[in-house]
């Protein structure tokens, strides 16, 4: 277990802020697809490779920034990604292509991986267990924020505006972040735990390949078990959440800042789930959140597919976005305990799972929006799997207990 820090940390505030601005990041782009698409002549499946063109570096360059950050400091790591991340969003503002907008994307997504594993990694060792799934909850909060003011302010910018000027304010915006970073780097003295020993979990943190530490936290089934399941829920649920804002444009013609404002009921959803996840946790079980959070997100993609109107999708998106929580929450609090000794490379490989799996997600359900099957199928296909990685967990459960032991 973590031990809680007596010297000064970074508070949970600027760690919010620096996980809203790379969400919010990330998620402007949902409303926004369609229009970008058009500027650049290109049917909305093909355009969804500027999704897929952020999201892969960001899980792969988890595998990097994992054992830096425990080797030279979290905060160190995080305050040079963020300056970086600052330069590559401003960037996208003056692309002249959508070639170089998804190399970009790319840049940015390869920096932004530092962010949220690193600051959950970091949350882990000043927080002991007892008191991390509410620490965690109350992080998670900047999140939900930045899922609900990324696609609002997406929505705004592509109506009144343009889609461009949001990168350039959202550059300048995580320069400040990067100032922030870097004052408060300075007043730490951040503990470096990679000394050649081992954790109860037997895991050596640090070996001369690369690859040695992710290597070793998978031969255990618990770990195999959290980082398989995230897969699944980044490829099916945000592979799928991807193509929401491009549907209620071509479904309903709505405009840009009101398909904005619906999708960010995903977020309300997620804020909901923090406000409430004591109570969640103490009447439900992990267990508990883990079943019921997947069922609310089977239900809320049948239910767009069923009840096709656009009004109900808001509280639709709210269910999705709570039931998305409960269910992740829960796995990523599993995740912090997988090697207490290296949080860093623990926590980098969950993310890296989720989001390779939300890119090749996105891809792999680009083929099916852009066939003949269209939405409807696509999120049919998201309802089902989410239904069946609910039931296979739950039938996993002592092994999923094994995770936090």
């Amino acid at each position: 277990m973590a031990e809680k820090s007596r010297s000064p940390r970074v508070s949970l505030l600027l760690l919010g802020a620096a996980a809203f601005i790379v969400i919010a990041d990330a998620r402007v782009i949902d409303p926004l697809l369609h229009i970008i698409a058009n500027e650049f002549e290109a049917n909305v499946g093909t355009t969804a490779i500027i999704v897929s063109a952020y999201t892969i570096p960001y899980g792969l360059f988890q595998l990097v920034y994992g054992p830096l950050g425990d080797r030279i400091g979290k905060v160190k790591v995080m305050t040079g990604a963020m300056a970086a991340f600052a330069i590559g969003t401003a960037g996208c503002a003056f692309v002249p292509n959508i070639a170089l907008l998804t190399l970009l994307r790319f840049l940015t997504g390869m920096v932004a991986a530092a962010i949220i594993p690193l600051s959950l990694a970091y949350i882990g060792d000043n927080f002991p267990y007892a008191e991390r799934q509410a620490a965690i909850g109350r992080y998670l909060s900047a999140l939900m924020l930045g899922q609900i003011l990324g696609g609002s302010i997406g929505g705004i910018f592509g109506d009144y505006l343009s889609w461009r000027d949001i990168f350039l304010v959202f550059g300048v915006i995580s320069l400040l972040i990067a100032a922030a970073l870097w004052r408060a780097n300075q007043r730490l003295d951040e503990p470096i735990k990679l000394q050649d020993r081992r954790g109860k979990s037997g895991f050596k943190p640090w070996g001369k390949s690369g690859f040695k530490p992710y290597l070793q936290l998978m031969k255990s089934p618990a770990t195999r078990l959290i980082i398989t399941a995230v897969f699944i829920e980044g490829f099916f649920l945000f592979g799928g959440f991807a193509y929401l804002g491009a549907f209620l444009r071509d479904r309903y013609n709505l405009p840009y800042i009101a398909i904005g404002f619906m999708l960010s009921g995903f977020g309300v959803g997620g804020l909901i789930y923090s406000a409430s996840v004591k109570w969640l946790v103490s009447r439900l079980g992990e267990q508990g959140l883990i079943f019921t959070g997947g069922w609310l997100v089977c239900f809320g993609y049948l239910a767009i597919v069923m009840f096709q109107n656009w009004i109900l999708f808001i509280p639709i998106s709210v269910l999705i976005g709570m039931g998305f929580y409960m269910l992740h929450s829960t796995l990523q609090t599993r995740a912090t305990e997988l090697a207490p000794e290296a949080r860093g490379t623990a926590v980098s490989l969950f993310v890296f799972s989720l989001f390779v799996g939300q890119g090749i997600g996105a891809i792999a359900l680009g083929a099916i929006v852009d066939s003949a099957g269209g939405y409807i199928h696509c999120f049919i296909t998201v309802s089902v799997s989410v239904a069946l990685l609910t039931l296979w967990l739950y039938s996993q459960r002592q092994r999923l207990n094994a995770a936090g032991s």
